[in-house]
């Protein structure tokens, strides 16, 4: 049975860098418990004046491009430049078991064996965007812990990609090259998400066309117009196996973070993500609070049926359920 610390030995544990303290905060913050969340709710209150020193960076791309391999050599090549890296690793939920792999240590074996990064996987729990629904607070733990980079890789499942944008600084994604037309994979609303587009695993024989994959999407991006932080998306090459290109990727993004944090927009986009945070709190809450309710449980299970056959309306169910709840709370 997992033990539960006190507030202090949380907080302590985590601004001291203690490893498995963090770890554990992190396993307090995604629990469903009601105990836990109202413990988590007041951790993450007390370490918020010890956040928001980190570079946050959003790593998507669809299953195949190499993400965990990407971050595993990008992040190898930040530990050993002085860097400490913090990486949340999002593995995909079950929708039938809702268990979760959560193998991502296994494939960033020499960046989870090197002792200047962390890494951390978290099941989506069903989450749409391919993140947990906690990596928020996983990710404030982690800059209270002293990271300086934090990696969120992602499902890359092509759903909801702006979970991911409404949680990060550098939003990266990475596409694959040779796979025929080069510009089949462009999606205009992620791509216009993109502060920074990346064609991976070009090596071997795929370097020529990592190239005229390269000169395509930046014909196409050219297309797109400029975004509220008047940012140009560059579309760089890179290789995990070669380690070309990577480099050039943190040049991109700190250029990125300092145009940013000069003109205002860093800020301002952190204050819009935190009120959107917000937003899916109180959904979230809501959400939990109406559904654990004992009378309303009663009456889903006695009408689910009725729905079933198609005699009763879901709409007209869920808003008696909801009218029933507001009424009994004499809200």
């Amino acid at each position: 049975m997992r033990k539960r610390l006190a507030l202090q030995e949380y907080k302590e544990g985590v601004l001291s860098g203690d490893r498995t303290k963090l770890s554990q905060a992190i396993t307090l913050a995604e629990s469903a418990l009601e105990s836990d969340l109202a413990l988590a709710s007041d951790l993450v209150q007390e370490i918020l004046p010890f956040t928001g020193k980190s570079i946050r960076i959003g790593i998507t791309g669809v299953p195949g491009v190499g993400k965990s391999s990407f971050i595993e050599a990008f992040g190898k090549m930040l530990v050993d430049e002085g860097k400490s890296v913090a990486v949340l690793a999002v593995d995909p939920s079950s929708q039938k078991s809702k268990g979760s792999i959560l193998g991502d240590k296994t494939r960033m074996e020499k960046l989870a064996g090197d002792k200047r990064a962390f890494i951390r996987p978290s099941p989506t729990g069903g989450a749409l965007g391919g993140v947990s629904t906690k990596t928020r607070e996983a990710m404030l733990l982690c800059e209270a812990a002293g990271f300086e980079v934090i990696l969120i890789e992602t499902v890359g499942v092509g759903q909801s990609e702006t979970a991911v944008k409404n949680m990060v600084d550098f939003f990266l994604l990475l596409m694959l090259a040779g796979a025929g037309d080069e510009l089949q994979g462009i999606k205009k609303g992620i791509m216009e998400m993109a502060d920074g587009v990346v064609i991976h695993k070009a090596d071997g024989d795929n370097q020529t066309n990592a190239k005229k994959a390269r000169s395509a999407y930046k014909n196409a991006l050219h297309l797109f117009p400029l975004g509220q932080n008047n940012w140009s998306t560059p579309v760089l090459t890179a290789s995990s196996v070669t380690n070309e290109g990577l480099s050039d990727i943190w040049m991109m993004i700190q250029k990125y973070n300092s145009q940013m944090d000069k003109s205002g927009f860093l800020e301002s986009n952190r204050a819009s993500q935190r009120l959107k945070w917000l937003d899916e709190n109180l959904q979230f809450l809501l959400g939990k609070f109406f559904l654990e309710h004992r009378q309303v449980q009663e009456m889903l299970n006695q009408n689910r049926k009725r729905v079933e056959n198609g005699e009763l309306s879901p709409l007209s169910l869920a808003r008696d359920l909801i009218d029933f709840f507001f009424n009994e709370k004499k809200i």
